[in-house]
């Protein structure tokens, strides 16, 4: 199993960063789009390393074209020498329209189109195909050779689609690299939801498990003294208020019978109540269920006994922990769990 943790995107700190996670043994620097865009702190983590991959966790799909998100990834990926995973994902109406003034719409539809175009797209540009995608979203139809890269050596960037839903669930399985598992999830969805909806969209595809790439970073609670972990369990428990409040989320929810947790907050936001007030109506039960809560070893023990067997990719980090633990837990992170 890869372990991955997260690069700041302060452009100055992000080389050093990244280097120090190389050192302590990460397989992987994931850097958000939330304030910043995370490629250019990508780009200087790739230069300041050497094998660490570097993961977009994730980009915004919608708010760009497939032709601009195919030329930013194949730069990166071909600079950083094929250490790039992509990480797409949709985002929310809301932010897509009204942040992004990007057209909405069809969403699973519309992200199956989005990658198939980046493929046909690198085909170009790696294979030689002509270049002739007509779709319902998307058509490319030009590609003069003035403009097609010709440093394809470090061949395609991997494409990982960020997803909770079955329906987009599917689509990662037909037509992506692998699928990142949002953190508002637990076990329980993961095996009944997301597993057999990973399982129908290979078979479409006529494509096999270990070919896709199942990447699951749980929410963790933890600190390097008991205190710590207790600010941090909070902290998740407002994080898990957050994400409750998102329709798209509900069916997690709805899965447990916790369905009620997302009308009581958003009934309660739209009364004018705030964050730290709202965080107090999240159960411990549901913090446990999607959270993985405790001192640095028993999280490393948890996550191995929730994931073990079928997760390919996760993500640890304790703030503060000293460097030597810090690479002795991340080693034991990335044993065999299916040992």
């Amino acid at each position: 199993m890869k372990v991955d943790a997260p690069l700041t995107s302060d452009m100055e700190a992000a080389g050093a960063g990244a280097r120090r996670l190389e050192e302590l043994g990460y397989d992987g620097a994931k850097v958000a789009e939330t304030n910043h865009d995370p490629f250019l702190p990508l780009t200087l983590a790739a230069a300041a390393t050497e094998r660490i991959e570097l993961v977009t966790s994730v980009a915004v799909a919608f708010a760009r074209s497939p032709m601009t998100l195919a030329q930013t990834a194949h730069d990166l990926n071909a600079f950083a020498g094929g250490r790039l995973v992509l990480g797409l994902g949709s985002q929310v109406r809301p932010h897509i329209e009204r942040r992004f003034a990007m057209p909405w719409g069809k969403p699973a539809a519309r992200m199956r189109e989005f990658i198939s175009a980046m493929r046909a797209i690198f085909a170009c540009w790696h294979e030689g195909e002509r270049l002739d995608f007509r779709g319902e979203f998307y058509t490319h139809t030009l590609m003069p050779a003035t403009f097609t890269p010709r440093n394809t050596g470090a061949g395609r960037p991997r494409i990982i689609l960020s997803a909770t839903g079955p329906l987009m669930t599917q689509v990662a399985a037909e037509v992506a690299d692998g699928m990142m598992m949002h953190p508002f999830s637990t076990e329980a969805y993961m095996r009944e939801v997301t597993l057999p909806a990973i399982e129908k969209g290979l078979a479409a595809a006529g494509r096999r498990r270990e070919d896709f790439v199942l990447d699951y970073a749980p929410m963790v609670a933890t600190g390097t003294d008991e205190e710590a972990a207790l600010r941090a369990k909070e902290a998740v428990r407002e994080r898990i208020a957050f994400y409750a409040r998102t329709v798209a989320y509900r069916p997690v929810l709805d899965l447990h019978g916790w369905g009620w947790l997302q009308d009581e907050l958003i009934a309660r936001r739209e009364q004018g109540e705030r964050q730290p007030t709202l965080t107090d109506a999240v159960p411990d039960e549901v913090v446990d269920a999607i959270a993985v809560a405790g001192e640095p070893d028993a999280v490393v023990a948890g996550l191995r006994k929730r994931l073990g067997g079928v997760i390919d990719r996760t993500g640890f980090h304790v703030a503060g922990l000293a460097e030597e633990e810090t690479a002795r837990l991340v080693a034991e992170l990335k044993k065999d769990s299916a040992a």
